[in-house]
């Protein structure tokens, strides 16, 4: 027969983290939660890296901070060696040197980029670590906008065609990046955040293209919140060049000062009509009543 010892009972608590009892606790899991999302996306699909289509905006901007974080939480867990093991990467010896082999961001520019948005994206892909590429994409643009002008003889100009316009800025963007994901057997990341995509704002086979998207279900006022939480506390001060722009599609020509808020609305004032809309099934007029009562700064 068995001999079981009496053993007074003990409790074992769980230990937690500095982090954990952080006054961010949100922004830290959020850093933490999607970072390892996308390292099991890594290792389980065997790919050999990230690309991402780095505008110099938000969103794209948060996803090559997620994948450096990705980087660093990971060697912090496992060591360099263990990290690079679960990859399947070997002779990378440093944070950077990891990173700089996993995540290739690309600036494809239109008649419509700014100059501002090139160096945010530049400077920000370099402070990271990651490899950083640029392309010219305004003749291909060209191109199919005079190939359909042809077809149907009919001009297209910004007061009739403009979304039309802007998609295919949009779309030309992504057979580039996909060619460069395909290249380096990488998974290519895609950029639209739960907000705009609500909205419709979101181009399909443009901002939409990709293997993984790990911002489909983040609020954009939440997200510029965590770029500004990051540029601080990270510290990542190339973020200082994002966060001190409006956000913009630059879709439309430049003397058209396009912002993000201007083509939908406010994104406080949409995260109460999600909330409103789909969490408490609230009608389009007690959302009216809802918003009058709770922004009545606006119009």
């Amino acid at each position: 027969p068995f001999d079981y010892p009496q053993l007074p009972p003990s409790q074992n608590l769980p230990s937690l983290q500095k982090w954990e009892h952080s006054p961010h606790i949100k922004e830290e899991e959020f850093s933490r939660a999607v970072s390892l999302g996308l390292f099991d996306y890594l290792r389980k699909s065997h790919s050999q890296g990230f690309v991402i289509s780095l505008s110099g905006g938000a969103d794209s901007s948060a996803i090559a901070c997620l994948v450096r974080l990705m980087v660093e939480f990971g060697v912090a867990e496992l060591g360099t060696e263990g990290f690079c093991a679960k990859i399947r990467q070997k002779g990378l010896a440093t944070v950077n040197n990891i990173v700089h082999s996993l995540l290739t961001c690309v600036y494809q520019a239109t008649e419509n980029s700014s100059e501002t948005t090139q160096q945010a994206a530049e400077t920000l892909a370099h402070s990271l670590g990651a490899q950083y590429l640029e392309l010219n994409i305004n003749e291909l643009v060209k191109g199919y906008v005079d190939l359909v002008s042809g077809a149907i003889n009919q001009k297209l100009n910004w007061q009739e065609h403009d979304l039309a316009l802007q998609n295919i800025q949009a779309r030309v963007r992504s057979p580039s990046v996909w060619l460069i994901a395909n290249l380096r057997n990488a998974l290519l990341l895609a950029t639209s955040n739960r907000s705009e995509a609500a909205q419709g704002y979101a181009t399909m086979d443009g901002d939409t293209s990709g293997g993984l998207s790990p911002l489909a279900g983040i609020d954009k006022d939440f997200l510029r919140h965590w770029l500004r939480w990051l540029e601080n506390e990270g510290p990542v001060q190339a973020l200082s060049l994002i966060n001190q722009q409006s956000p913009t599609a630059e879709l439309r020509p430049k003397e058209m000062a396009q912002t993000d808020e201007e083509d939908l609305m406010p994104y406080p004032l949409l995260n109460v009509i999600e909330k409103a809309a789909i969490r408490d099934r609230q009608t389009p007029y007690e959302i009216f009543c809802l918003l009058r009562l709770q922004f009545n700064e606006y119009e």
